[in-house]
Formats: structure tokens, C-alpha cells, sequence
């Protein structure tokens, strides 16, 4: 994942450096140069959601005890899963606290692994050529799931939860987590307090 994101970066900025070359040579590819830089802008982080992610990475560390570079690359995970399938980042949060204590080798019963104890038996299609002790490969495959469960349980989180984790104690208890989490999850208080 992470070869992937840098080859991406590299080769975004020799786009971006032959563009004025092109616009001069043909004038369509110039309007094809604006397309690439929009959706280059639009693929930047968001200043908020960089904000939320430099909060939960100090919590992490402080809080949990989990290593600087680790707790940049969880919350950048989070944050980005979180927008990707509209979950709240507290959520994710919260799961990753009960279920693994933010260790990504995390290994618990019927093979679940990593940060969000992930069951490869029971989302075959998913975990495939994934590394789940991966971080971000797991998170994103958790994340996936749980937006899987809230679908089908037409937007009930409590429900989707129950899904996740097989009881409705597990509900509870991610419930009650995510309070732990939305101080430094929440997107709006970070730009709240000019941070």
C-alpha cells in the first residue's frame, strides 16, 4: 500500500511538471490539465481532517502508549476509512481499542487479526492478497465490513456492532468507548479550537 501511495506521489508531480509543456504544444490538453490538477486538489487532505488526524496520533501515543510513527499511520488510516465509508472516526477508534489495544499483530480467536480483528474465514472476498497486520490494510478491510453491517442494518449502528462483534455487550461497550475518542476524533472540534 504504502509502495503504491509513493509511486502515485511521484508520478503526480512529473504530471504536474510536464503540464505547462503540454498546454503549449496542444491547447486540449491543456483543459485535460486542469482536470488533473482539480482532482489533484481534491485528492489533498483536507486541513480539518489533518488537524483530527494530528490529535488522535498525540492521544495515541499519550494515552496508549503507542509509538509516534505508529500512531501517525493509525489516525491517518482512521481518518481516511472513516471518509471513505462515512463512519465516525471515534468508531473506528473505539473498535480498535477493544479489539486489539492498537497492537496491528494482534491474533484472537477463529484467526481474527490486527487492529480490528478481522475473521479471514468469514470475509473471504475481502481479505484477499491483504496483509492484515498491515495497519492501514487492516483498517480499511475493517472499516469495509463495518460499513458492510451498517447497509445491511439500513444505518443502525448499534445493530452493525452487534454484527461486528456478535453481542449486543459488544454494542454497548464500543458505544460507550467512542466517548473516550471524540475529543481528538472529531473533525469540527479540532478546527473549533484553531488547532
Amino acid at each position: 500500500m504504502r509502495r503504491f501511495l509513493a509511486i502515485f506521489a511521484a508520478l503526480s508531480v512529473s504530471l504536474s511538471a510536464a503540464q505547462p509543456a503540454l498546454a503549449q504544444e496542444n491547447p486540449l490538453a491543456a483543459s485535460d490539465s486542469a482536470a488533473q490538477a482539480a482532482a489533484q486538489s481534491a485528492a489533498q487532505p483536507d486541513p480539518k481532517s489533518e488537524q483530527a488526524s494530528h490529535k488522535i496520533s498525540e492521544m495515541l501515543t499519550r494515552k496508549f502508549g503507542v509509538a509516534r510513527e505508529k500512531a501517525q499511520t493509525i489516525a491517518a488510516a482512521v481518518m481516511s476509512s472513516a471518509s471513505k465509508y462515512s463512519l465516525p472516526p471515534a468508531l473506528l477508534l473505539a473498535i480498535i481499542s477493544i479489539e486489539s489495544r492498537f497492537k496491528e499483530t494482534a491474533k484472537g480467536p477463529n484467526n481474527a487479526t490486527g487492529l480490528m480483528q478481522v475473521v479471514p474465514s468469514a470475509h473471504k472476498k475481502l481479505v484477499r492478497n491483504v496483509d492484515l497486520t498491515d495497519p492501514e490494510d487492516n483498517i480499511e478491510t475493517g472499516s469495509a465490513i463495518l460499513h458492510g453491517y451498517v447497509k445491511s442494518a439500513q444505518g443502525d449502528v448499534d445493530a452493525a456492532l452487534k454484527s461486528y462483534g456478535g453481542s449486543r455487550a459488544y454494542a454497548e461497550k464500543v458505544s460507550l468507548r467512542v466517548k473516550t475518542f471524540e475529543p481528538a476524533a472529531s473533525v469540527d472540534a479540532a478546527s473549533a479550537n484553531g488547532q
